[in-house]
């Protein structure tokens, strides 16, 4: 029999292989991976190991033993190029074919790229990779032990931040550059942008708005600044890109597996159980866009946590389960000293009618809810712990609290 192969090197990937393992599937597993790294997890890559404090073992949800021990063969520095699904086979790079059983594409995403002139100088930098997270890493602490240094961050969503709270956290000149008027307003609103925005600032962020880059200057080979749209221009050691990622479905698209439109979110089109237009090809994380029982309509995550649960889901699909994707979105983010939980989806800007506050904006703990039509869509805990739960029950019971019951929330 051919194996099940997974293609990808991330979180899903590997919780798809345990989960085949897990369901007590004894047939060969093949994972293909274009890094040269078993699967791995990506947000420790903005944060504590960004920093320095996190050993490298804890972006691996899976250790190299475990894939030895469970007989899943990993073939990493190996890029699929081509998938022929009525051949139920893959063409690798060097020429090689794979042919599979079944599949799981789970390629993740590729960073939007900034269509500047200056972005190959030395210094600047895109943030996806574990790779990439070790070479920032280097130039950051090194700047710090030094006691100097200036890095600029184009973009202002969770990555942009994240990166931006890191540098800032070790000392560093942090100068944060957003086309929006608030950070973060595309995903949660200008309020919560504005809540996001007072924390940089306070922590001595620097932060642009309504502004872009047009080029990137350099001496040497090396990036000294970065030239805005407003005329601004910004000195730069370090210069970080984040502005956005588009999942990786050339390798389905090129197959013929449908798509959805851009206007739903772009991605892989799935049903419940995470299988493509193709009965033996399957969907997971970044790439996959999967129908929404609640919201009624396909959502397209990139999430820590769409990874890990739409990879054990997949697995399990893999095996012969027809149980429907349920999962509500959730992500989380560590900032300063400011921790946060979300679940649920708004479609920002006009997605919801209103944001209300339970608890205390200024002592930054608090949970906010937002509302659409009198429902709660979703809802964020700051620095309030073991609320996600009662935050979900909330949002899947469609009722429609009133604000007094929400401000009461926090008690």
């Amino acid at each position: 029999m051919n194996p099940f192969v997974l293609v990808g090197g991330g979180l899903a990937t590997a919780r798809a292989a345990e989960a085949l393992r897990t369901e007590g599937f004894d047939g060969d597993v093949v994972v293909v991976t274009s890094e040269p790294h078993h699967p791995y997890e990506r947000p420790p890559l903005s944060k504590d190991y960004l920093r320095g404090e996190a050993e490298r073992d804890a972006v691996f949800p899976l250790d190299e033993a475990w894939y030895r021990e469970h007989a899943v063969s990993v073939r990493t520095n190996e890029t699929v190029v081509g998938l022929n699904p009525a051949a139920h086979s893959l063409t690798l790079s060097d020429g090689a074919t794979l042919p599979f059983a079944k599949l799981l594409l789970a390629p993740g995403s590729t960073p939007r790229p900034l269509d500047v002139i200056g972005t190959d100088l030395g210094g600047v930098h895109y943030l996806r990779t574990l790779d990439d997270s070790d070479r920032i890493s280097s130039m950051l602490l090194e700047a710090s032990l030094e006691g100097v240094g200036r890095v600029a961050v184009v973009g202002d969503g969770w990555i942009g931040l994240e990166v931006a709270a890191s540098a800032r956290s070790l000392g560093l000149d942090v100068t944060v550059v957003g086309r929006g008027s608030h950070p973060l307003g595309r995903v949660l609103g200008p309020e919560m942008g504005d809540f996001y925005a007072g924390i940089h600032t306070e922590h001595g962020v620097r932060l642009l708005s309504r502004t872009t880059v047009t080029r990137m200057r350099g001496a040497d080979g090396r990036v000294t600044g970065v030239d805005l749209s407003d005329g601004t221009h910004v000195g730069a050691d370090v210069v970080v890109i984040g502005v956005g990622a588009s999942p990786n479905i050339g390798l389905a698209e090129a197959a013929g597996l449908d798509l959805r439109p851009a206007s739903l979110g772009g991605g892989i089109a799935v049903d419940g159980t995470l299988v493509t237009s193709h009965p033996d090809i399957f969907a997971a994380g970044d790439v996959a866009s999967v129908p929404s029982l609640h919201y009624g309509r396909p959502l397209r995550v990139e999430h820590w946590a769409t990874a890990q649960d739409s990879g054990t889901h997949a697995g399990r699909a893999m095996l012969g389960s027809t149980d429907p994707y349920d999962k509500l979105p959730y992500f989380y983010s560590d900032q300063f000293e400011v921790g946060m939980e979300y679940t649920g989806w708004v479609d920002v800007p006009g997605g919801y009618d209103e944001v209300v506050v339970s608890g205390s904006v200024d002592s930054r703990e608090l949970v906010a809810f937002w509302q659409l039509d009198g429902q709660v869509v979703a809802g964020m805990a700051v620095n309030v712990w073991e609320q996600m739960e009662r935050v979900e029950e909330l949002i899947r019971s469609r009722r429609k609290p009133a604000r007094e019951e929400l401000e009461a929330f926090v008690s």
